[in-house]
């Protein structure tokens, strides 16, 4: 059991990863370090909508596999 724990973990957290660098959309590398773009808040629509709610998501599966692997730990 705790093998598919940390397998799904692994997964989980390569996806929140992946999800996390797409949303940095246009940015270039200085998106991926932090440096300040200067944009325009826009609203989400379509793809941009439904990575920020699978990013959402696999934050949330992810934290509680964290949770679910330690109290069997």
């Amino acid at each position: 059991m705790t093998n598919f724990l940390d397998i799904a973990l692994i997964i989980t957290s390569v996806g929140l990863v992946l999800s996390v660098i797409l949303q940095s959309k246009g940015a270039g590398l200085g998106g991926l370090t932090g440096a300040d773009t200067g944009g325009v808040f826009t609203a989400r629509r379509g793809i941009e909508r439904i990575l920020f709610w699978v990013t959402i998501t696999l934050s949330v599966v992810f934290f509680a596999l964290v949770l679910v692997i330690i109290s069997l730990g």
